[in-house]
């Protein structure tokens, strides 16, 4: 990360997340919810996030194996567009701490935060190049009104060079993001580094 960015309650600062609810204790979890902890992420075993979904770990695995498969499979869109996707729509929804986790991997990828201060400062206006211009404005659509997707919108991204495969990745990075934002915008709060 190059600089500290503060905007509108949003930052690409790192922060925690405390959830609301008991969270699995790892000394006395199930080998079945050490298991998909592990296959979950680096840090799964000390984050809130998925220690409180560990208590359902045929779910927790589900959405490890999907999250995993749309954000990081080889080939399709860039990764620098999907993180352009899921900081949009986390952004749109009000998820402080996704914003800031994808803040911070689109800056890594695309090399520049000029869109993260844009994408802070007004969604709706972001984007350092027509690419992201469309994909800010299709990330935005389909949070706002997945079921009025349409034809127009599909063209828009192909104008500015995505293929059939992009825009699936796209539509897949943007939608994990419009659920995942909603869990944990109700499970639990993110946690600023002290000051």
């Amino acid at each position: 990360m190059s600089t500290i960015i503060k905007n509108h309650g949003f930052t690409n600062e790192t922060l925690g997340w405390k959830a609301w609810l008991d969270v699995v204790n790892v000394d006395t979890a199930t080998p079945e919810q050490i298991s998909v902890l592990e296959m979950s992420h680096p840090q799964a075993k000390e984050s809130d996030y998925y220690l409180l979904l560990a208590h359902q770990p045929a779910i927790l695995k589900q959405r490890s194996e999907a999250y995993n498969a749309i954000m990081y499979a080889p080939g399709g869109l860039a990764r620098a567009d999907r993180e352009l996707g899921a900081l949009t729509v986390s952004r749109f929804n009000g998820c402080v701490y996704c914003a800031s986790v994808h803040a911070q991997r689109f800056e890594q990828l695309a090399k520049q935060n000029v869109t993260v201060t844009q994408v802070f400062e007004d969604p709706r206006t972001a984007g350092d190049t027509d690419r992201q211009k469309a994909i800010v404005q299709f990330s935005i659509r389909l949070t706002e009104a997945p079921d009025e997707i349409g034809p127009d919108d599909i063209q828009a991204l192909k104008n500015v060079g995505l293929n059939e495969a992009d825009i699936l990745d796209l539509l897949h990075a943007t939608s994990i993001f419009a659920w995942a934002n909603r869990l944990m915008l109700n499970l639990g709060e993110p946690v600023f580094p002290a000051a």
